[in-house]
């Protein structure tokens, strides 16, 4: 099986609230066509703020418990990669370092996170080489106590030992201050005792509270897309996590599982859109909650028809809503979602051109859109990797790697709640 992603040794490679009333334009209707022309620009009434990372950093990673945010992102440390840490005010504010390694995997598109918890202290988790083959890298979990100062030494949730992939992580924090690690699984493409590789990825599941308390390893779903993102979100009664399914025809359409109750509900489709192709597009899905509402985006190339949808639930990622198209008619996808009121906000780089932008649409409860707007233009290439959202106090936030020039380096963009 041909498998799309590169791993790049120098250079790299979300919350409720009130609408923004920047982007609070007339509605266009039911909207399951794109909409034409150039989209608005938002930049007018944004404030971008310095992100004191080196040339070459790059993925970018935004997290908040409702007071304070967070963004993470990976830069080069002379001969060594770095995960740097720092807090987001009107500023952002001096970086932290919570690992720094000769032997990080460091991909575009399989970034760390981290996340803080419910008693107070932060969880990291970043990908880490185990050998020379291309794929052979796992995870590693840290908890820091003092926000972000010292860390505790790394766990790894997997103890298959195998030498092949393990990554694609969502941290799912618990309200007992224990974190949950959800990530795709490569065990299956070795031999084991059981008999030959089956080149199977799986989905799995585990709970620690720390480095030596921990939970049994739990398989979410036995065949999924290889490197498709994972995303998770806690609802009112527990968690909904979404990902990229396989099956047995080679079709990868986006399917949800619910955590309830300390159990795994079986994956089912958010829809099926029937998208057939042979190897991993490297396009996962995102999702966001608000109390039993979820809402979530995804990218699919269905029909060989590109494009980026959303589909509502209003029952914690039961059942879902026929979904509605987002994109301008040539998306390249790699989305995010935030809830919006009585609606969701959904980012996606859109092809313009030779070129991309970062782009936003509201979408409302009742399936109405709002005319997108363009957030950045950017490069379409893999080194921009996967723009990130998030909702705080009703601002909304993006941060992005700009590799449209020489150098890569990060972006960061408020937009104001009072915007215009």
């Amino acid at each position: 099986m041909q498998r799309l992603r590169v791993s790049l040794r120098r250079g790299p490679l979300g919350l409720s609230g009130a609408l923004i009333p920047a982007l609070a334009l007339a509605a266009c209707g039911g909207g399951e066509a794109p909409a034409d022309g150039d989209a608005p620009d938002v930049l007018g009434a944004s404030v971008e703020l310095h992100v004191p990372a080196v040339e070459g950093s790059g993925e970018p990673f935004l997290s908040s418990d409702g007071d304070k945010v967070w963004l993470s992102w990976l830069e080069p440390a002379g001969e060594a990669w770095a995960l740097r840490l720092a807090e987001v005010g009107d500023e952002v504010g001096a970086p932290v370092t919570v690992v720094e390694r000769d032997d990080f995997f460091v991909n575009w598109a399989d970034f760390p996170s981290v996340a803080p918890l419910s008693d107070g202290r932060l969880a990291a988790h970043w990908l880490q080489r185990g050998g020379d083959a291309t794929y052979d890298y796992g995870v590693r979990v840290a908890w820091s106590d003092d926000g972000g100062v010292t860390w505790s030494e790394p766990w790894t949730p997997h103890d298959d030992g195998t030498p092949t992939e393990h990554g694609f992580v969502s941290l799912m924090p618990a309200a007992d201050g224990s974190v949950g690690v959800l990530w795709l699984d490569g065990r299956r493409y070795a031999d084991g005792p059981d008999g030959a590789a089956t080149e199977e990825m799986t989905l799995r599941h585990r709970t620690a509270h720390g480095p030596g308390s921990m939970g049994s390893e739990v398989l979410v779903d036995d065949r999924v897309c290889d490197c498709c993102q994972t995303g998770a979100v806690r609802t009112a009664d527990g968690w909904v996590a979404v990902w990229r399914d396989r099956s047995t025809d080679e079709i990868r359409d986006i399917y949800a599982a619910r955590f309830v109750d300390g159990a795994w509900t079986e994956g089912r489709p958010v829809h099926r859109d029937g998208w057939h192709i042979e190897s991993c597009p490297v396009n996962g899905p995102a999702v966001d909650a608000d109390g039993s509402r979820v809402a979530v985006a995804w990218f699919t190339g269905a029909g060989e028809v590109p494009r980026v949808s959303l589909a509502f639930s209003d029952d914690q990622g039961l059942t879902f809503t026929e979904p509605v198209r987002i994109d301008d008619g040539d998306p390249v996808g790699r989305v995010d979602v935030v809830m919006d009121g009585d609606g969701a906000l959904v980012s996606w780089i859109e092809s313009v051109g030779d070129d991309a932008e970062l782009r936003v649409r509201r979408v409302g409860w009742d399936r109405a859109l709002e005319t997108p707007r363009r957030v950045a233009g950017l490069s379409g290439a893999r080194a921009s990797g996967f723009p990130r959202m998030l909702r705080h106090d009703g601002d909304l936030i993006f941060a992005w790697t700009d590799a449209g020039g020489p150098e890569t380096r990060i972006r960061m963009m408020r937009l104001p709640s009072e915007a215009p």
